[in-house]
Order: structure tokens, then C-alpha cells, then sequence
């Protein structure tokens, strides 16, 4: 895997549209992006890759924005397909699954962006994770309309500050 592109994390909390992520939910970073759990994953190891500059609209970002984006989108998103059997054992199967990826942008409102801020999910797939395989979008779209609500009322969020750190401890040892 090459790592050239991470950089030591700078420890230090981001800024995620209106909302702050925790230092201790970073788990990689570039010179210009950082990667983060989330907060209500569709699936084991589902992430985000974000711009550190809070950027609505993919088109404003820079070309350099852009290339370092994507180079860490492809870094975390090997490190987790690579390690998925270790990161997400699945004791239901009676063989190892084979692993693969999505990778997507909602670019605006229409296109389901519910926080103003660009950002890459990288989700581990494997075989059957849904029934009909395009699913994942609508689960995607459906998680990140609930977000907005579930950051504002932190009885709802499905895992705590403490869960998403220890899950960013793991991932942090990839890097």
C-alpha cells in the first residue's frame, strides 16, 4: 500500500460542515483531507474522507483538494479491503468473504449531501451485505438524512464518542 500520502496526524480536533469530530475519531491523514468513522455506519468500516477546509460543494474544491481527497480515499480504502477479515470477522460464513468497495460523493442537497462539507464514503463490501447490491445507496442517502437529527440529539446516535474512538484505534493501526 503506499502510504506516501498520510502525514502524522496532527491530533487536534476538525471541523465536519457545522459540527466538530473528535480528535480520537481521525484515524488518517493527508496534507489536506482526513479520514473518520462514522457515526451511524451501513456497514462494518464504513467511512469518511473529508477536505480539512470545510468545502460544500465538490466543484470548490482546488485540483490539489481534489488529487489528495481521492490518493486518501484510495489509502484508507485498501488498508480496510485488505484487512477486512481480521477488522470484520464474520463467524456466520464458513469461508472468508471476498471483499470490495464503494466509494461515492452526494454532491448538494438534491443529490442527498445532508452536512455541507464534501465527503467521500468508503464502505467495505462483500457478497450479500444486501440483498440487491445498489441498496447501499439508498441506505446511504437514508443514514445521512437521520444525521442532521442525530447529531443534534445525542440520545439518538447509535454508537457513543467512546465506541467510535476505540473502532478509529483500530483503523489508526493500518496507518
Amino acid at each position: 500500500m503506499d502510504k506516501t500520502v498520510l502525514v502524522g496526524r496532527e491530533a487536534v480536533d476538525r471541523l465536519f460542515g457545522p459540527w466538530t469530530i473528535s480528535r480520537n475519531e481521525v484515524f488518517a491523514e493527508s496534507p489536506l483531507s482526513f479520514a473518520f468513522v462514522n457515526l451511524k455506519p451501513v456497514v462494518p468500516g464504513h467511512v469518511l474522507v473529508a477536505p480539512k477546509r470545510v468545502v460544500k460543494r465538490f466543484g470548490s474544491l482546488t485540483n490539489d483538494e481534489v488529487a489528495d481527497l481521492w490518493q486518501l480515499a484510495k489509502v484508507v480504502g485498501h488498508g480496510l479491503e485488505s484487512s477486512a477479515h481480521d477488522l470484520f470477522p464474520d463467524a456466520s460464513r464458513s469461508r472468508k468473504p471476498e471483499y470490495s468497495l464503494t466509494l461515492c460523493i452526494q454532491d448538494g442537497p438534491q443529490a442527498g449531501q445532508t452536512v455541507p462539507h464534501v465527503h467521500i464514503h468508503v464502505l467495505p463490501r462483500k457478497e450479500g451485505d444486501f440483498e440487491n447490491n445498489d441498496q447501499v445507496y439508498d441506505e446511504i442517502d437514508d443514514g445521512e438524512k437521520g444525521l442532521t437529527k442525530q447529531l443534534d440529539d445525542e440520545s439518538r446516535r447509535e454508537r457513543t464518542r467512546e465506541e467510535m474512538a476505540e473502532e478509529a484505534g483500530r483503523f489508526r493501526a493500518l496507518f
